[in-house]
């Protein structure tokens, strides 16, 4: 199982079992063991007659692990598997007229009681000897996370390499059918990236999407999850966008607005026009109030999920169409209709990149190690310029991303001022931290909807063809940061198309000539 790499825990392994390096194995009859009832493993729990043909042979060399019982016998919640093998062999053995053997055993006194710890335990043991099925291992994690105490829950989150509040989520991941299950722990997901997969599973083809990312992050210099988080993000937004539209169409149906196809059948004739070409008998123009009382009022969805009003039969109902060219199809008609798709595929795809920006970010300023020196000379750089978008948005006073990335909470009523410097923990430790998240979040109020303005040719411009030189410059400053920290942050495909142009500027943020 891969293990994520997050701001709550590192690649590597985490130690969950100290206390059986101190313990004496002792010897004890297989006869007197049972399987624990917190054994995470519920499925495919009978050796199988390679292990049983094992033990016949050579015994159980591997020591298992039981807690004592009220009744006088040992659960065992590591080692079952084994367990059986050796009575089986012993039955054998006893019938043959040999000696039994005795199994080797760690008796854990002190889990008795902690029944969530113990049924981690068994999942770390059974998910490494042998992998249990993923449902297992979901429904295993799940409860054993939710019978721990905080401190419990924080060392086995790591273990398992769960960022915090992933445990319950798990529940919704066992709703996963098993074939997408299979797939996804086939394809290298571990318990995070299922959790996750789970919550956009509605999104057509997000299996295939997510793993081909985990592909691309596996094949890459330094691993890490980047283009995994940034699938996701698009995954999310996609997912959001279906989630209005769907709500748009409940809110039509409420109202008794039928809601007009926007492909017809072959040979079926559009007689539907929007109320913006018609008018009355007398010439007034048509909207959505005075249009309400016709019974061929009706819309469409546009881009933004806004309903359009249209009138299903305008010459049913008595309304005029504006006289006006019979449009005639071409080419260029073709060409603006992808253009629009296009344009709308981007802006999507600009704002959910802000996501996984966002949470980079926020690991490093919330990092105990020392900011990287790239971070902390672009960060003065922008201080001391001042650029103009750094003025507008220090005027403006908005604390909320500056919170956000150094984890502090700003009072709930828009009526309680605070002062951000009397919030934050400052120290010359942390002073390079504070300032790039102050210079950050700038940069991201600057950035958050996909059209700008462009001084130079005093037109909208789109971000994600036509950003500043100080936004490549900060964008191409967190790939690079990304870069650095084993891949844990790459941009988005909206975002390297923006950058394109830019690459191999200066460090003052200027582009490529």
């Amino acid at each position: 199982m891969a293990t994520a790499t997050t701001a709550d825990q590192t690649a590597e392994s985490v130690p969950v079992d100290t206390d059986e390096e101190n313990l004496t194995a002792v010897l004890l009859d297989p006869d007197a063991i049972v399987r624990d009832e917190f054994n995470a493993r519920e499925h495919d729990t009978e050796p199988d007659a390679d292990l049983i043909n094992s033990v016949k042979a050579v015994g159980v060399q591997d020591p298992v692990s039981v807690r004592p019982r009220p009744d006088g016998t040992y659960g065992a919640f590591k080692g079952w598997r084994r367990t059986q093998a050796a009575q089986i062999a012993n039955a054998t053995a006893e019938a043959e007229g040999h000696a039994k053997r005795q199994i080797k055993a760690y008796v854990r006194a002190d889990l008795v009681g902690r029944d969530a710890w113990t049924q981690f335990l068994s999942l770390i043991e059974n998910h490494q000897r042998q992998g249990m099925s993923p449902k297992d291992t979901l429904k295993a994690a799940e409860l054993s996370l939710i019978g721990m105490d905080e401190v419990e829950q924080k060392k086995a989150a790591r273990a398992l390499g769960l960022k915090r509040g992933t445990g319950k989520r798990l529940g919704r991941a066992q709703q996963l059918d098993d074939a997408t299950l299979r797939r996804a722990s086939a394809g290298g997901m571990d318990l995070e990236q299922i959790a996750q997969l789970a919550e956009v599973e509605d999104v057509p083809r997000a299996q295939d999407r997510l793993l081909k990312a985990l592909a691309r992050d596996a094949a890459e210099e330094g691993g890490g999850r980047g283009h995994w988080d940034q699938e996701l993000a698009l995954l999310k937004a996609e997912q959001d966008d279906r989630a209005a539209r769907k709500e748009a169409i409940a809110a039509l149906e409420k109202a008794d607005i039928p809601l007009l196809p926007t492909q017809l059948a072959y040979g079926e004739k559009d007689t539907a026009h929007s109320l913006s070409e018609l008018t009355t008998p007398l010439g007034r123009p048509l909207d959505g109030d005075n249009h309400k009382g016709c019974p061929g009022h009706s819309a469409r969805l546009d881009d933004e999920n806004q309903p359009v009003w249209y009138c299903a039969d305008p010459a049913e109902y008595g309304h005029k169409v504006r006289p006006k060219p019979k449009p005639t199809k071409t080419a260029e008609d073709g060409e603006k209709a992808a253009e629009r798709a296009r344009t709308t595929a981007c802006n999507r795809a600009w704002k959910a990149a802000a996501g996984p920006r966002k949470e980079f970010v926020t690991r490093l300023v919330r990092s105990s190690k020392a900011l990287p020196e790239d971070a902390w000379r672009f960060a003065l750089g922008v201080l001391l310029d001042l650029p103009p978008f750094y003025g507008k948005w220090a005027q403006r006073q908005e604390a909320e991303d500056v919170a956000s990335f150094l984890g502090v909470k700003l009072p709930e009523s828009p009526f309680e001022r605070a002062r951000l410097s009397d919030l934050v923990t400052l120290s010359k430790a942390r002073t390079a931290h504070v300032l790039f998240a102050h210079v950050a979040a700038a940069f991201e109020r600057d950035m958050r909807e996909p059209k700008g303005w462009n001084d130079a040719r005093m037109q909208v411009r789109f971000l994600w063809e036509d950003p500043t030189p100080q936004q490549a410059a900060y964008l191409l400053l967190l790939e690079k940061l990304g870069q650095d920290d084993k891949g844990s942050y790459r941009l988005s495909e909206v975002e390297e198309q923006a950058v394109a142009a830019h690459r191999g500027g200066d460090a003052e943020g200027e582009p490529a000539a």
